[in-house]
């Protein structure tokens, strides 16, 4: 048997057990439910991540 997936509602604010609604709406799939849980705060931080490194990036072109 396969390990669930389970997925982030943004429109709800709750987590999904399998894909039951559109794609429009989810985040994820993640291995478990407090990964989906945790997902609108891993996105953030890797959101910080990205701009850091892109700033850093921007700043190399400059000089």
């Amino acid at each position: 048997m396969a390990n669930p997936e389970y997925w982030y509602n943004t429109k709800t604010g709750e987590v999904e057990k399998g894909r039951q609604s559109g794609w429009t709406d989810l985040m994820g799939p993640y291995p478990t439910e407090e990964e989906a849980r945790n997902a609108l705060t891993t996105a953030a931080k890797r959101n910080e991540a990205f701009e850091s490194e892109e700033e850093a990036w921007e700043e190399d072109w400059e000089d």
